[in-house]
Parts: structure tokens; C-alpha cells; sequence
């Protein structure tokens, strides 16, 4: 019996927070404690300057340390850099929820992340058409997610109000060498990235089970700027719907185009699907 009201406010939990779990960026909200969540994310973009359509595919497991701790092992699978798909590498991302403050229909929560990642990719600069014979520049965006090896760490600050949850991040990357590829001369090393994410819960009106569906729309803004070399800069936003079955079960379905920048990027517009699914209590204390 105490096994069942445990699963259920956790369930209860992860419901009432739905509009916090945003699709493109991370909240500062956790996992519940002792769970266990398993996520396969395919991100689909056409090749700006290859007139072709990619693909990375990233499997993902999470644990949800306590209530304060989670952590995410995340691999990456692409043809973003060869026409074949390929293992690029993988990735470990860490949060830990600092603050907490709860109010009835409310709360606020502050969280800080650090992220590492090994990826097995070469660097490839971009041509343009206009300047065939410079092929290196510094204003090139790198990514921790399948395109570079580097370290990242982070503040991410969100705010819930009834159905509506609103999140901010502002994180710094620092890029390294590839496993085979060293980081090309030029190459900004030293990148910002910020993200504002809004959430609102659409379904279902009246709460009156955890098993009811919930169906939440997003909107986020994230953005990204160089540090030195050539202060590339771009902002894009991320319409998003989302499902929740049975408080435990989501669909994501998400576009991200860019609406302001001057970085060269061959993957500005990404279309994303993501399933995830979470056991609660699934490591029990003895």
C-alpha cells in the first residue's frame, strides 16, 4: 500500500509539472527521485550546402538521482557529416537543483548543469559560394550534440504559475578536439548559449486522474553567440506540442528555424520527434 501512494504522487507530480518539460531546452525542475527514464530522439534537418536531408538519432538514459540530482547518458548517431550513418560519440550532462521555493499553484525553482561530451566527427568549414577559396571561418557553429567534444556548464532558472511555466538559461561551451580531428585555427573555442522556454498546459481543463492525457504547447528561444574569433551569433525558435500518456509516457513533436543570426550553419531548420518513458520508484531502497 505505501509502495502505491509513493507511485501515485510521484505520477501526481510529474503531471502537474507537465508544462515544465520543454522539448528544446532543460528545466530547472528534476526527475523524481529513484527513477529511471529512457529517451529516443530523431532530429531531421536538410543540409543547407549539400541539398540533402540528415538525420541524428539520440538514445538516452536518465536517472533521477534524489530529488535534488539527475543525470543523462546520451549517444548520437548521424549522417550529418558522411552520407552513411555513423556512431559520432556520446555525451554526460549533470544538474543539481539549488533553490526551491513552493507556493500553492506555484513555485520557482534555480538549477546549475555541467556537460561533457566525446564526439568521433570531422570538422568540416563551410564554402561559401561567394569566396570558394576560404574555407575556414570563425564564425562557424559547433555544437555539443554530435558536431564537437567540449565542456559546458550552466544557471537554468524556471518559474510555474498555474498552467503556465516560464524558463531561462544561460550557459558557457567550451569546445575541444575531436577524437581523430583537432579543432581547426580560427574556430571559435568559447561559446554562450541562452534559451527562454514557455509552457502552457492545454489538457486536460480538470484534473481528475494521473491516467488522463496531457497536452501541453511550447514555444522556445535559443540562441547562441561566439566568444572571440568571428562573434557569430543566431537566435531561433522552437514551436512545440506535446503529449503525456498515463504520466509517464511522452510524445514530443517540435520545428526549430532560425529568426535572427549571421553564424554559417549547414542545419539551421531541425524538425524533432521524441519518445520517452519514466519508471518511477524503479530503484527501491532497502
Amino acid at each position: 500500500m505505501r509502495s502505491i501512494i509513493v507511485l501515485f504522487f510521484t505520477c501526481f507530480a510529474f503531471t502537474v509539472q507537465a508544462q515544465e518539460l520543454y522539448v528544446s531546452a532543460e528545466p530547472a525542475s528534476n526527475m523524481p527521485a529513484n527513477s529511471l527514464g529512457l529517451r529516443l530522439t530523431n532530429k531531421f534537418f536538410k543540409m543547407e550546402h549539400e541539398n540533402r536531408t540528415g538525420f541524428r538519432f539520440e538514445p538516452e538514459v536518465m536517472f533521477g538521482i534524489n530529488r535534488n540530482l539527475m543525470l543523462h547518458f546520451t549517444g548520437y548517431m548521424a549522417n550529418a557529416m558522411q552520407e552513411n550513418v555513423r556512431f559520432e560519440g556520446g555525451s554526460v550532462y549533470a544538474k543539481y537543483r539549488f533553490f526551491s521555493q513552493d507556493e500553492p499553484h506555484s513555485h520557482f525553482r534555480m538549477a546549475a548543469y555541467v556537460k561533457g561530451s566525446v564526439i568521433d566527427n570531422p570538422f568540416e568549414p563551410k564554402v561559401d559560394p561567394e569566396h570558394s577559396d576560404e574555407t575556414v571561418y570563425a564564425n562557424r557553429e559547433l555544437d555539443l550534440e554530435g558536431m564537437a567534444s567540449g565542456v559546458s556548464g550552466g544557471i537554468i532558472a524556471t518559474k510555474l504559475v498555474h498552467k503556465l511555466a516560464v524558463s531561462g538559461t544561460l550557459g558557457y561551451n567550451r569546445f575541444l578536439n575531436n577524437i581523430k580531428t583537432n579543432l581547426p585555427d580560427g574556430f571559435s573555442e568559447n561559446m554562450l548559449n541562452y534559451s527562454l522556454s514557455f509552457g502552457y498546459l492545454t489538457l486536460p481543463i480538470t484534473y481528475k486522474s494521473y491516467e488522463q492525457t496531457n497536452m501541453n504547447l511550447y514555444v522556445e528561444f535559443l540562441g547562441k553567440a561566439n566568444m572571440d574569433q568571428g562573434r557569430g551569433n543566431y537566435i531561433d525558435v522552437a514551436p512545440a506540442i506535446q503529449f503525456i500518456f498515463n504520466s509517464t509516457t511522452r510524445l514530443d513533436l517540435a520545428y526549430r528555424w532560425e529568426v535572427s543570426g549571421n553564424m554559417v550553419r549547414n542545419m539551421p531548420n531541425s524538425f524533432t520527434v521524441r519518445m520517452e518513458h519514466n519508471i518511477f520508484n524503479a530503484f527501491k531502497r532497502k
